[in-house]
């Protein structure tokens, strides 16, 4: 071993601040840690908080706005613009969890499938609103004569391969942000200690 003290073979110290940043997250954990009978006092409190309905309200409502602004800037530019799809499934995400704040699994089940509605019906009024322009007929006319089977001829007329990747990115941010983030703050409230 050479006993060179040039300053590349200093050994290296961390900066000032980044050793305080770790100090203050050691401390942090400490304070955070949780017996395993106070976790699951903590996790039925959370539980009790949940609300199933109101998720779904929240989330169907802002499929349903996603799906108009997504329809209405489609119909505007004349460009399906993709990433919307991503705006909805994030929209659908966030409504979901501020209503039914949930931490199940279920809750992004419900997001997931709320996000990928609203892309779809975002993608049959657009389509509608072609079909009426096109044959002269009131867009209400049309979509009110829409059954089942033609609404999947209609999409699948108009489907492209692109359309996976937002659909699936959608689906994906209706899940992830559907879910309850948990904070010290949240569990502190749960075992009624001081904030």
């Amino acid at each position: 071993m050479s006993n060179d003290l040039t300053p590349d073979n200093l050994p290296k110290q961390k900066p000032p601040q980044k050793m305080r940043d770790e100090v203050r997250e050691e401390e942090q954990a400490a304070a955070f840690a949780l017996t395993e009978e106070e976790a699951l006092r903590a996790m039925e409190f959370f539980r009790n908080e949940q609300n199933l309905v109101m998720g779904v309200l929240y989330g169907l409502f802002a499929a349903v706005a996603g799906a108009a602004i997504w329809a209405g800037a489609t119909i505007a530019t004349g460009y399906q613009i993709g990433w919307l799809a991503v705006g909805i499934g994030f929209l659908v995400g966030i409504a979901v969890r501020a209503g039914g704040k949930g931490i199940d699994q279920v809750f992004g089940v419900v997001g997931a499938a709320l996000s990928l509605f609203g892309c779809a019906l975002g993608n049959l009024v657009t389509v509608a609103w072609l079909v009426s322009q096109e044959y002269g007929v009131p867009l209400a006319d049309v979509l009110s004569g829409i059954d089942p089977e033609m609404a999947f001829e209609m999409m699948s007329s108009t489907f492209q391969l692109m359309d996976l990747l937002f659909y699936g990115l959608a689906v994906y941010f209706g899940y992830r942000y559907s879910l309850r983030e948990l904070t010290p703050a949240d569990f502190d409230r749960a075992l009624g200690r001081a904030m």
